[in-house]
């Protein structure tokens, strides 16, 4: 929660030159201190449903110790699902319809499973317009993970990612290069980032189309927002994944290339796995060599044995980002959830990032 300016001391001036978020008591004293309302538009294929809603709650839940947050999930009944996850999801989630009526005051979009290059003839593409573009009339912020980032690139601004030569994967150091926006204030201004993508929207493009580059490093933008600083933030990292996820996409990749369903075998992801988890995962591939030339099934994945020298160092820096974004949401959003600014706010200025 940001400090109140409520006399002349020189401090809080300075404070706002070097990026801290400092109010006038004017505006604090409309600010309508209430829960936040923030909903999950999930769009991940089944395996991953319950997995991706944890992280991304358990991300908005550890941001902020003294707000409160309802989080609605939610997701697009265009996107096929086994008999399971649609039963999980008619019990547990939301309906647009009803997200629509009661508003939001945030909207977190997660990625979704992709079937072919292209996105706009995915059975999400037509779905997720629309409530992009109902987001962006009636919701303070909406931030994009990934896919979602490249979706929304696409539509909105004329950007279609670009197909990379190799899949960018694993754990990245990172470097904040607009250090005075109040998304990365009081953040590392080196970090890592977990990314799992073939594709990229590169820096290049993020800037033509207008937007805010806060976050990159050598594998590309992670973290920008819409020209207004606020409107729509971008990940194209995945700073939500829990230490074991990459180990998990890669015991499913050395699965697909076991079952004959992948032709090479896959690479480790970069920066993720120490020495001896490499040494451990190379004898396995010994032994899954041998079970195949002697016609057996394959030797179970050392899983359990590989989870004690995993290291997560991103979890921190994701839940300060997200939680400078819940804040700058809470400063700005109006008492009623289905109105996204309170009054005097300019919505294509709302943290007074020009005026300032």
């Amino acid at each position: 929660m940001p400090l109140v300016a409520h006399n002349a001391l020189p401090t809080f001036e300075r404070l706002k030159q070097e990026g801290t978020r400092v109010l006038e008591p004017n505006r604090a004293a409309q600010q309508d201190i209430r829960e936040l309302h923030v909903g999950l538009l999930n769009m991940m294929p089944d395996a991953a449903l319950a997995a991706t809603e944890r992280q991304f709650f358990r991300l908005i839940g550890e941001s902020n110790p003294i707000a409160q947050f309802y989080v609605h999930p939610f997701t697009l009944p265009e996107l096929e699902r086994g008999a399971e996850a649609q039963a999980y999801i008619d019990t547990y989630y939301e309906p647009f319809e009803q997200i629509r009526d009661q508003g939001l005051d945030a909207l977190i979009v997660t990625g979704a499973n992709v079937v072919g290059p292209r996105l706009d003839n995915q059975p999400f593409w037509n779905p997720l317009k629309t409530v992009v573009d109902w987001a962006l009339e009636n919701v303070t912020s909406t931030l994009c993970s990934c896919l979602a980032t490249h979706a929304v690139l696409q539509f909105r601004h004329g950007q279609v990612r670009v197909p990379q030569g190799h899949k960018i994967w694993g754990v990245f150091p990172h470097r904040v290069v607009d250090k005075i926006h109040p998304l990365v204030n009081d953040v590392n201004t080196r970090f890592d980032v977990p990314h799992s993508r073939w594709n990229a929207v590169t820096p290049e493009q993020f800037r033509e189309a207008g937007l805010r580059v806060l976050v990159e490093s050598e594998v590309g933008v992670h973290l920008a927002t819409s020209r207004d600083g606020l409107r729509v933030v971008f990940f194209q990292g995945h700073p939500e994944y829990d230490t074991v996820s990459l180990l998990k996409e890669y015991k499913r990749e050395v699965g697909l290339w076991s079952a004959g369903q992948r032709e090479d075998y896959p690479p480790f992801p970069d920066n993720y796995l120490s020495a001896r988890a490499r040494a451990l995962l190379n004898e396995y591939r010994l032994r899954l060599d041998a079970a195949r030339a002697a016609g057996t099934g394959p030797p179970p994945f050392p899983e359990s044995r590989l989870l004690a020298s995993l290291d997560n160092t991103w979890h921190d820096t994701a839940e300060a980002v997200v939680g400078n974004w819940m804040g700058l949401v809470y400063q700005v959003t109006h008492r009623d959830r289905r109105i996204p600014f309170m009054d005097g706010v300019n919505p294509e200025d709302p943290l007074g990032l020009y005026s300032a």
